[in-house]
């Protein structure tokens, strides 16, 4: 009886931390996903305060909202996800052999990568608008709307719907489907709590850079955008994208699925490049 209990203690805790390491092997993907996070935060914050600085008119009396520009992510994802099952996958199994066109990790570099255009992009804009500012004598009037108009903010919104399509969706597909059969249930959790972890560090970097500029008297963060820096913060968060995809690269490179692709139609490896 001795001996039995104990084969299947040994048994039991051979299987338990064979599940560890599955959980384990996964942190590489997770942790070089959370600046992405960390971009994705900024379309309900800052961009928000930007657009309310704009020209907001349509027509006579009507002024759009500024949260209302976070549509177009919604309506880029909606319009966006058929285009990617009806087209891109098809084009692309041409060429990988692959039934879903593309892997997981591919999937979710292809994302990383649009969301570091959407920064890029996003910083252009603002010193464009810290511009239009200087120019018309308003650094010092933030009520007054300035004369640029709210659609040059559309671009950067839809990189972000495009990479959610990528970047998000293939994350939570990669978590649900890599960890161990007897841990499916932490594959939401995993993919929840990057984005977690990623508006704690949004906001303890905005505090940080804060308590740092404002030493200097010209605070990135000032209440008074006219006045601030967000561009310079788009573009840290544009280098911290770049280096973070660079980590990534490597890190899918090396990774191998957990199913062979007669079960789940992946390769062996999760090269991005």
């Amino acid at each position: 009886m001795r001996q039995t209990l104990a084969g299947e203690d040994g048994e039991f805790n051979a299987e338990h931390r064979e599940e560890v390491r599955g959980l384990l092997r996964l942190f590489p993907i997770w942790a070089t996903c959370i600046i992405y996070a960390v971009i994705f935060s900024q379309s309900s914050t800052f961009f928000t305060k930007q657009a309310a600085t704009l020209d907001r008119r349509i027509g006579a009396t009507f002024r759009v909202p500024p949260a209302a520009l976070q549509t177009f992510i919604s309506l880029t994802i909606i319009t966006f996800i058929p285009v990617y099952d009806r087209l891109f996958v098809p084009a692309a199994r041409r060429f990988t052999r692959l039934s879903s066109g593309i892997t997981m990790l591919q999937r979710i570099g292809t994302g990383l990568v649009l969301a570091l255009v959407a920064m890029v992009v996003a910083a252009l804009v603002e010193a464009r608008r810290l511009g239009v500012a200087r120019d018309a004598g308003l650094v010092d009037d933030p009520k007054v709307a300035l004369p640029m108009s709210l659609w040059w903010m559309v671009t950067q919104y839809v990189l972000f719907g495009l990479s959610d399509v990528f970047a998000m969706i293939g994350l939570q597909e990669f978590f649900y489907d890599q960890v161990p059969d007897a841990l499916r249930s932490l594959g939401l959790a995993f993919f929840l709590s990057i984005f977690g972890v990623g508006h704690f560090l949004s906001s303890f970097l905005i505090s940080a850079i804060d308590g740092a500029t404002k030493k200097s008297g010209a605070s990135w963060f000032s209440n008074n955008l006219n006045r601030a820096h967000l561009d310079y913060f788009y573009w840290l968060l544009a280098g911290l994208c770049a280096a973070e995809l660079a980590a990534f690269v490597v890190v899918s490179r090396v990774y191998v699925y957990k199913k062979r692709v007669a079960h789940h139609d992946h390769d062996d490896g999760g090269a991005v490049m």
